[in-house]
């Protein structure tokens, strides 16, 4: 019975093929008509292709439209091929079923102490720059 259904669907493709695009009469034309229809032929190719393409352009506008409508916004999604080798190979291989530490490989980094300077008392580096000595430290210091 499929096979019947099939054939069945075979030969009423092939007629509306027929019937809507009717075999061109090539024999007995010249080199200038047979021009003249390739150039026809040309033309209606390139109008097919355009209403192929717009028709192409609404139906991802409208399933655009569809799916923010829903509100679920779908990421773009690119194909890997995997080998049927490398999918049974993730679940034997123990390698692959761990989890890999990427702490190992990296550097270590000391902090340095940062060096303060020690608070004196105010009132004695006051004293000790109050007389002709302070005066000629802070002198060489300007230097």
């Amino acid at each position: 019975m499929l096979l019947a259904e099939s054939e069945e669907k075979r030969v009423e493709r092939e007629g509306f093929i027929s019937e809507c695009f009717p075999q061109p009469k090539t024999s007995n034309l010249s080199v200038q008509d047979l021009q003249e229809l390739c150039k026809q032929l040309h033309k209606k190719i390139d109008v097919t292709d355009e209403a192929r393409y717009d028709i192409a352009v609404k139906i991802a506008s409208l399933r655009q439209k569809i799916v923010e409508l829903k509100g679920i916004k779908r990421p773009s999604l690119k194909r890997v091929k995997k080998s049927t080798d490398d999918v049974l190979g993730a679940y034997t291989d123990p390698s692959k079923l761990m989890k890999p530490d990427f702490k190992v490989n990296l550097k270590t980094v000391k902090k340095e102490d940062e060096k303060r300077e020690e608070v004196t008392d105010w009132r004695k580096n006051v004293e000790a720059m109050s007389g002709m000595e302070g005066r000629k430290k802070l002198f060489d210091a300007g230097q």
